[in-house]
C-alpha cells in the first residue's frame, strides 16, 4: 500500500509489496474540523477524505477477519507529516458509524495531537498513566469533538520513553482498551522510524505498520532502513505526504 498527499491533492492508494470519554461534547463544526486540519464530508475536502477512507480499506483488507486492530503510523524523519497521517486515519475510521477509533499519541519527545485537537488534557495523557498507577485509563481517554473519535495525548515529555514502551503496563492498557470495544480501532501515532528505538519497540504492539514519508525529503536508502526496523509481517506500506 502506498499513498500520497499534498495540501491540493489526495493521497491515492497503490499497493506495495507487501470510556469515560465516549460521546462526551458537541460534535464540532466543519470550520473546527478545517483548524484541526481534519477531514470531513463536505465538498472541500472530498478528495482528501476519499484518499483517508481508502487507507482506511486498504488496511481493513488486509487485516482480514481478525476484528479490530491496532496500527502504528510512523515518520521516517520529522517533518513527514507522520501526526497529520495518523490523525486523519484515526478521522476515517471514525467516518464508519459501525466503528470507534482511538488515536494514542507516543511520541512523547514531540508530542502534537493534544494541541492540533485542541483537547484539553488537564496535564494527564499516556506518560501519566503509565508511570504512575493511580492514574486511571479513563482518566487520560478524552473526546475530541470528532463523533466515534476519542485521543489519548502524550502527556508529559520524555526524551527517552522507550522503556514506558515495553512496560507490561503499557501492553496491558492495549489489550484493555481493544477489548473493551471490539468495534475500536487503535491508531498509534509513533516518533520518527530513524533517530530512535522508540517507534520499533512501538511496533511490537502493533498488528500493522504505516510508514510515512516526506514527499521529495527523503532518500531511498532512508525508507530503506526504516522499513527494515519493523517486521516485515506487520509491514502494510507507505504513504507518501506532502503536509507536514
Amino acid at each position: 500500500m502506498s499513498s500520497h498527499s499534498d495540501e491540493h491533492d489526495t493521497p491515492s492508494a497503490r499497493t506495495l509489496p507487501a470510556t469515560q470519554a465516549e460521546g462526551a461534547g458537541k460534535a464540532l463544526s466543519t470550520r473546527q474540523l478545517e483548524e484541526r486540519r481534519l477531514i470531513h464530508r463536505q465538498e472541500s475536502v472530498r478528495r482528501h477524505a476519499d484518499a483517508f477512507r481508502e487507507l482506511r480499506t486498504r488496511l481493513l483488507a488486509l487485516a482480514g477477519d481478525t476484528g479490530n486492530f491496532v496500527t502504528l503510523v510512523a515518520p521516517v524523519r520529522p517533518g513527514c507529516g507522520g501526526s497529520f497521517v495518523a490523525r486523519n486515519l484515526a478521522a476515517a475510521f471514525a467516518f464508519d458509524e459501525t466503528k470507534q477509533a482511538l488515536l494514542v499519541d507516543c511520541d512523547a519527545t514531540h508530542p502534537a495531537q493534544g494541541d492540533a485537537l485542541q483537547v484539553e488534557a488537564d496535564g494527564r495523557g499516556l506518560i501519566d498513566y503509565l508511570e504512575n498507577e493511580s492514574v486511571a485509563l479513563g482518566d487520560v481517554v478524552h473526546a475530541t469533538g470528532v463523533p466515534r473519535l476519542q485521543l489519548i495525548p502524550a502527556g508529559r515529555i520524555r526524551e527517552t520513553p522507550g522503556e514506558s514502551f515495553s512496560s507490561f503496563r503499557m501492553r496491558a492498557m492495549i489489550d484493555s482498551l481493544r477489548a473493551h470495544q471490539g468495534n475500536r480501532h487503535l491508531i498509534l501515532d509513533a516518533p520518527p522510524a530513524l533517530g530512535s528505538p522508540d517507534a520499533r519497540i512501538l511496533s511490537d504492539l502493533a498488528d500493522m505498520v504505516v510508514l510515512v514519508v516526506g514527499y521529495g525529503q527523503v532518500s531511498g536508502e532512508d525508507i530503506d532502513k526504516a522499513v527494515a526496523s519493523f517486521p516485515p509481517e506487520k509491514f502494510a506500506g507507505v504513504v507518501f505526504n506532502q503536509r507536514p
